[in-house]
């Protein structure tokens, strides 16, 4: 049994989800079973998957599908597939994301140290044709929104045990007793809600063993950033203020 199951949830991700995948080889520790979960791409997902598995032998790599559209859902079904076949200790990040190479090892020890759920540090790409200016206005966005959703009317409740910790969905990790308890991500697509914010504010009303590691490290895409520009990924991240016809930037 891993130590540790990895969750990938993927649409349409055939052009780059390889990157992720050589991200994922490249961990110093490499004791964890990686489970991609395609969310009914119509493209050649799987395909790329598993011919990297084939190419990867040393790894343990699992695909499962869900045809419900959204990162939420696919997610969740990602992870109660790790938990049906026996994992406690479950993290996420997604396919167009390049977790550092000591990813996995921080995670066992943020674990290790008694936490439950685990908040990454997101850092923008520098690979994908984004400006410096505009990766760092994001960077710089990504703190202050972390400041202010501990004062944000939506994170406020009586019933929470103890602070919110902005937790991309992209890097985190948790338990799979937690998640249970929890009662996971919600079953919706990124256009309806963030699923992670909502995961989040369940946690917090059953335990304050979480937090923030900034040692725990994912290089996250800016292609809405490129599509978008700035403004109207920040309003598109505040409440879906920005409502594109098209949400799954490839």
């Amino acid at each position: 049994m891993s130590r540790l199951w990895v969750i990938v949830p993927a649409y349409n991700e055939e052009h780059g989800i390889t990157a992720t995948l050589d991200a994922l080889a490249a961990q110093q520790d490499r004791d964890f079973t990686l489970v991609v979960v395609d969310n009914n791409s119509t493209d050649r997902t799987v395909d790329v998957v598993k011919a990297f598995a084939v190419a990867h032998p040393e790894m343990t790599i699992e695909v499962v599908h869900e045809e419900q559209k959204g990162t939420g859902a696919a997610s969740d079904t990602g992870m109660r597939h790790a938990i049906a076949a026996g994992a406690r200790r479950l993290a996420r990040t997604d396919a167009d994301c390049l977790p550092a190479p000591d990813w996995t090892t921080r995670i066992h020890a943020a674990f290790d140290a008694g936490l439950r759920l685990i908040s990454g540090q997101l850092i923008p790409r520098t690979d994908e044709g984004v400006r410096w200016r505009d990766r760092t206005i994001i960077r710089v966005v990504l703190e202050v929104a972390s400041t202010f959703g501990k004062f944000r009317p939506g994170n406020q409740d009586p019933r929470y045990l103890g602070p919110y910790v902005m937790t991309p969905g992209c890097n985190m990790a948790i338990t799979a007793e937690l998640y249970e308890a929890a009662g996971g991500f919600p079953r919706t697509a990124i256009e309806d809600l963030h699923e992670d914010r909502a995961l989040v504010n369940a946690v917090r009303m059953l335990t304050t063993d979480y937090g923030l590691r900034r040692d725990v490290r994912v290089l996250a895409s800016n292609r809405r950033v490129r599509a978008w520009g700035v403004r109207r990924t920040l309003e598109w991240y505040a409440d879906h203020r920005y409502k594109p016809e098209l949400v799954d930037i490839r």
